[in-house]
């Protein structure tokens, strides 16, 4: 680390130098701040420290110049007893944090080690918000990497993809990739969550429906299966096919044609089918839920993505993506994430995994007052889920998972005032389980 002291009291400027140079920091010192500003423009540092008040150019001033200029350097303000006021302005004009004399130098040793290493985080995660999409996938985990190489080398393929992982982890993501890497990238890709659809309209979304096959079809519709021809069908949540539609599933996969609700006839169907469950599809055939036959043909080519708490070397990564994206959806420039906040969300196990991550985020920028998230915006988020972190106590019992599930639910329905559906999205799981889970709670 290179650190710049600006001080025009020589004792003060070589007993930090001394002290600094104890823990490897290596440290230029200016007695003013024309040469401080100096120093500035010639050489690159880690961190700065500068007296607030110092003869012919302030510390104030020198701060104000590091901001006009553009200079990418987290700031530690020193003051004096009386100066608390001008320190607590040097503050909003971006420094990161401020020292009253007389101080220990270990107290500002560990204040510049945190001011550091939350620039560094700063700026990795700013990396990424202001990335272009080059179309690869960024990750330092290798069980990601080996899946996104297999996803270069099948891309080009027709075959049938099954992509396993909890609910979150980002199976869709992963399926619109491997559509991008198709023959036909800009053939449709249409997305259809099986479990967010009441189990009467499975049947006529998938395959659609001819003029009067049942009351109220008024006009032929065609079917997703129809729609994705030329590109991808992505069938989320396949587990929850109903048993008596998966034999229909199977005859498209077998001969790529569909029929539709009320039809007479097969209708051909050029489409690539990537399917995604996180549901344990094996135990579903031995338990007589799923056709034995579906699995096999769906399982020809699979990925099974990791949850996000064993892939948190990413976390920067994927924060940086998902800033992007709030930003441009809710009118925000939030930039980073803390060095506070970013050791909470490191030490937080996700059950919901991406999807839950997203959503701290952007209940994060709502609260937000500065350019970057820090612990307090978090707090209202993580507050009832620090107990999830991992090994913070013994795993619970059967029972006490029960009622930490119930007690989830319960939450989540409370603060989305009972919309059964937000609540789902928010716990990472289906509608249609949520609706299983009241009724089997007794929750009204």
């Amino acid at each position: 680390m290179k650190v710049l002291i600006a001080d025009d009291e020589k004792n003060i400027r070589e007993s930090l130098k001394r002290y600094l140079a104890l823990e490897d920091i290596e440290t230029i010192c200016a007695e003013n701040g024309l040469s401080a500003r100096r120093h500035l423009e010639d050489t690159p540092f880690d961190a700065a420290v500068l007296d607030l008040k110092m003869p012919g150019f302030s510390g104030m001033e020198l701060l104000q110049w590091i901001r006009c200029e553009g200079i990418d350097i987290p700031v530690i303000m020193i003051s004096a007893h009386g100066e608390i006021h001008d320190a607590v302005e040097a503050m909003k004009t971006g420094a990161k944090d401020y020292i009253v004399k007389p101080f220990d130098p270990e107290e500002l040793l560990i204040r510049l080690r945190r001011i550091a290493e939350e620039h560094i985080l700063r700026r990795k995660v700013s990396a990424e918000i202001k990335k272009t999409d080059s179309g690869k996938q960024e990750t330092k985990n290798q069980v990601m990497r080996d899946i996104y190489r297999m996803a270069e080398k099948i891309g080009g393929t027709r075959s049938t993809v099954l992509i396993t992982g909890e609910s979150g982890t980002g199976k869709e993501v992963l399926a619109r990739r491997i559509h991008q890497l198709s023959q036909n990238p800009s053939g449709p890709f249409i997305p259809v969550n099986i479990g967010g659809l009441p189990e009467t309209l499975v049947e006529s979304e998938l395959f659609g429906y001819e003029k009067g096959a049942f009351t109220g079809a008024d006009r032929q519709k065609p079917g997703m299966f129809e729609l994705a021809t030329g590109g991808t069908i992505f069938l989320d949540e396949i587990g929850e096919i109903p048993p008596q539609l998966q034999v229909n599933l199977l005859r498209v996969l077998q001969d790529k044609r569909v029929r539709r609700l009320g039809g007479a006839r097969d209708l051909p169907v050029d489409v690539r089918i990537i399917a995604a469950t996180n549901v344990d599809l094996e135990t579903r055939v031995r338990e007589g839920k799923f056709r034995e036959d579906l699995f096999y043909r769906l399982n020809i080519i699979r990925f099974h993505l990791p949850p996000l708490r064993d892939r948190l070397e990413d976390l920067p990564v994927i924060i940086g993506n998902l800033l992007k994206d709030l930003n441009l959806r809710m009118g925000k420039a939030i930039e980073s994430v803390d060095g506070e906040a970013m050791a909470i969300l490191h030490s937080y196990n996700f059950p919901g995994n991406i999807r839950e991550l997203e959503n701290l985020l952007e209940r994060a920028c709502i609260f937000a007052e500065g350019q970057a998230l820090t612990a307090g915006d978090f707090k209202i988020n993580l507050q009832s889920s620090v107990s999830g972190r991992a090994g913070s106590r013994p795993e619970p019992s059967g029972r006490a998972l029960k009622d930490l599930e119930r007690r989830a639910i319960l939450d989540a329905l409370h603060r989305w005032e009972g919309n059964r559906t937000k609540a789902a999205e928010e716990l990472g799981i289906s509608r249609r389980t949520i609706i299983n889970k009241i009724r089997e709670y007794g929750i009204v």
